[in-house]
């Protein structure tokens, strides 16, 4: 029962701050997604309604580099991934939604790990 309350009070706290936060053409949204094994980024334009780029902890790219390595340690390179990813497609700027978590641990290394790829927000 408590993990079901977890997980509404995080949709909760995510719809909350969707109010103020949405990803445009010029400045689209980066958006954080972690399970319990797995962390997921997209970079989305909430005007079109389309994801733009993305990148995971399963993506075959990082499935060499993911081996014994710590569950942080895997976010910063999928944010370092995510990050080259939106380069390439021109984007060097984001809004960050951190989708209702807490901004510590994967949330914060995948946000280091796309700043030091190049992105800004």
């Amino acid at each position: 029962m408590a993990d079901n309350n977890r997980s509404v009070a995080r949709k909760r706290r995510h719809a909350r701050v969707r109010l103020n936060l949405a990803g445009t053409a010029q400045r689209p949204r980066l958006a954080v997604f972690r399970s319990v094994t797995e962390i997921y980024a997209q970079v989305i334009n909430d005007a079109e309604g389309e994801t733009l780029v993305s990148a995971s902890s399963v993506d075959k790219e990082l499935r060499d580099q993911m081996k014994d390595k710590k569950k942080a340690e895997q976010a910063r390179l999928v944010g370092k991934l995510v990050a080259e990813r939106a380069k390439n497609k021109g984007i060097t700027a984001v809004v960050f939604d951190r989708g209702g978590f807490q901004y510590t641990g994967r949330v914060k290394a995948l946000a280091d790990g796309a700043r030091e790829g190049g992105l800004q927000f």
